[in-house]
């Protein structure tokens, strides 16, 4: 079994995988570049080692990263989400220093990570697949030609693209046009490699994701799926697993798809296969994310798996602990991404001071974050503050459960989306199960709220001025 586990990031994903750990009786050590010195991963961490002054590049050295989890006895390390968790060179530096690597090999994540061999992977495999090029595109004349034969709106995406960046959307060949060298700008400064390709764009789409887990012994299953259609600019906001617009027949199909892909690829440990579900019912494969993904809580809380557990025991060459039937959902769970941003001023980023904070609670309530009162929020990294997951037996208890939790919690000093969340919560086309991706953008109203503060919240806010000031 693994004995010592780096963990390759940071905030409460390294939070999260240091708990997982501590279950485990595996050692954790941290890494932190200095704007992170006083992170909360830092502190839980059973060893903790700095990474420089930049606080990118530390976080990104492949090669600094595999050297510290030798020199500090590490025998395995995980990437958590973002920065290198999907870099093949981090899995392939790691199985030449003999370090275990948690996650699938550096051949399925390179394949995987070019859009364009995942879709034909797919398409070998049976799935169906959004129309679009078979390949990368080799200028722009060849993406109009193919546009006009399956018709606009398209979408021109990196081939090597995640995160919903390096993705424009086309409505005719002017758009076409003018996207293209944007595209390709974005997907080199972004990822380092300027190839693109073309997609059909699925009009107002539902997304919808499956866990999936497979491990060495050839064993694959799902663990449901999650709806993803809550997003603002390809970024997700709020997601809910499972989904309140599938019935039982298309989720029993689109979980078997996702196994299908799974075994397909030869994956193992945990991943996830992505789909657009258009307005006809119809599925498509969009992409597979081949790392644990910010929003595994929800799928935790209606399967009660332990997703980064089983990551670990996974890539520590042990079989699954659960056959297919034996993976039952139970109720509903929502998770909000709490960000440090402004609504009400177009969701500019809001970095500063937490002057006081503290988390939900109560049945059913989660809180995965690096935060805590005092707490400075540096302005380098993602404006995602926390999550924040609920869970109830029905859908509208877990609405009323959601927004109970998000006024509970208590987080002053800076700007984030808590206020917007409930507003969605309490709109009828949120609450009757039935959105897709236009959500938020049919719905700007939304961000013009006015918040009244009750006196016990104006007691807190009068109590957090006083931390502030006396700096207790």
């Amino acid at each position: 079994m693994i004995r010592k586990v780096l963990i390759a990031n940071r905030g409460e994903i390294a939070v999260r995988i240091i708990r997982a750990c501590y279950e485990m009786g595996i050692r954790s050590v941290a890494i932190y570049a200095e704007a992170d010195r006083f992170s909360l991963h830092v502190k839980k961490a059973d060893e903790s080692y700095s990474l420089g002054s930049d606080p990118l590049a530390g976080y990104l050295n492949v090669h600094r990263i595999v050297n510290l989890a030798v020199s500090t006895g590490c025998d395995a390390i995980h990437p958590g989400y973002g920065f290198l968790s999907e870099n093949p060179q981090l899995a392939e530096a790691c199985a030449r220093r003999g370090i275990t690597f948690i996650g699938p090999s550096a051949k399925v994540i390179h394949r995987m990570g070019d859009k364009t061999q995942a879709r034909d992977a797919m398409r070998r495999a049976g799935l169906p697949v959004t129309p679009g090029s078979e390949g990368n595109l080799a200028n722009v004349e060849e993406a109009i030609e193919l546009a006009e034969s399956f018709g606009y709106p398209v979408m021109l995406k990196a081939t090597n693209g995640g995160g919903g960046r390096g993705i424009r959307r086309c409505e005719n060949r002017q758009d076409l046009r003018s996207n293209y060298d944007r595209v390709i700008s974005e997907a080199t400064k972004a990822f380092g490699r300027a190839e693109i390709f073309l997609e059909k764009c699925i009009v107002n789409p539902h997304h919808i994701e499956v866990q999936v887990l497979a491990d060495s012994h050839g064993n694959a299953i799902h663990l449901y799926e999650r709806d993803c259609s809550i997003q603002r600019r390809n970024q997700k906001l709020i997601e809910i697993a499972p989904s309140p617009q599938l019935d039982e027949a298309q989720r029993q199909y689109i979980g078997g798809l996702a196994v299908m892909a799974t075994k397909a690829v030869g994956y193992t440990n945990a991943g996830t296969v992505e789909f657009l579900l258009d307005q006809d019912g119809r599925f498509y494969f969009m992409e597979m994310n081949t790392r644990v993904q910010v929003e595994h809580t929800i799928t935790e809380a209606i399967t009660g798996v332990d997703i980064v557990e089983e990551q670990i025991r996974i890539a520590a060459g042990l079989p699954l602990r659960f056959r297919q039937e034996e993976i039952v959902r139970r109720g509903y769970a929502i998770q909000f991404r709490v960000n440090a941003e402004d609504p009400q001023n177009g969701f500019l980023p809001s970095f500063g001071r937490i002057s006081r904070y503290y988390a939900p609670g109560g049945p059913g309530v989660r809180t995965d974050t690096a935060i805590y009162t005092g707490y400075e929020v540096p302005p380098y990294y993602d404006s995602m503050l926390a999550k924040v997951i609920v869970w109830a037996l029905g859908w509208e208890d877990a609405i009323m459960r959601g927004e109970r939790a998000l006024r509970d919690m208590g987080l002053y000093g800076i700007k984030t989306t808590i206020p917007y969340y409930l507003q969605i919560l309490r709109h009828p086309q949120f609450r009757s199960g039935h959105f897709d991706t236009s959500f938020v953008e049919a719905h700007p109203e939304l961000t013009r709220f006015h918040h009244k503060l009750s006196n016990d919240d104006l007691a807190l806010v009068l109590a957090a001025a006083t931390v502030a000031h006396t700096g207790f």
